[in-house]
């Protein structure tokens, strides 16, 4: 009987392929970091840069909590008039595709946002004595967020992602695509 057992279980180890390693677990955590262009307008003239940390749920699915810096730049005559917004984000991601692996995920997820702009860093006046009439003022809104996962080792994960972001009380612009990519690590 033990001769039958053990060539069983040589049999499926032999015959069953390599299992995919154990991905989005329940009350799993990781810290990730983002950057790329905003509007699809060169990175010199406009970007972002975030940090974030999120947990897994029992569905499989995330919450995300992070923080943002953007900046955008607008042509003014030989200048650029600088845009920084600075914000703070909670959302919930939900997975809808991944391979058999557990090597690729694409997630969808939405957010709320709120945060700081400001115009010119509040300097009103500009070098030719233009006054700049746009002022700070508090950003509140949603974002919604396309990203793939491409897992590179089990706690290593490569981040794409296109996010649109809708913020009320930016005299600037209201909405701003942004692409990115990012590294997250698997903490626990």
């Amino acid at each position: 009987m033990k001769k039958i057992l053990l060539f069983i279980i040589i049999v499926l180890c032999i015959a069953v392929p390599e299992l995919p390693a154990q991905r989005y677990l329940p009350a799993q955590q990781s810290l990730q970091v983002t950057a790329g262009t905003v509007n699809g307008l060169t990175p010199q003239d406009n970007f972002h840069a975030g940090a974030a940390f999120s947990q897994y749920t029992k569905r499989a699915d995330r919450w995300v909590f992070g923080v943002e810096y953007l900046e955008k730049r607008f042509p003014y005559r030989n200048i650029r008039i600088p845009q920084s917004q600075f914000t703070a984000d909670a959302g919930y991601y939900l997975k809808f595709l991944s391979d058999w692996q557990k090597t690729f995920f694409l997630s969808l997820g939405a957010s709320a946002v709120a945060g700081y702009e400001t115009v010119n860093w509040n300097d009103k006046l500009l070098s030719d004595g233009a006054t700049v009439n746009n002022g700070d003022a508090f950003l509140y809104g949603e974002a919604l967020t396309l990203e793939a996962e491409i897992y590179l080792t089990d706690r290593t994960v490569l981040l794409a992602n296109v996010r649109e972001r809708l913020l009320s009380g930016s005299s600037a612009g209201k909405f701003n695509t942004q692409f990115g990519i990012g590294i997250k690590y698997i903490v626990n």
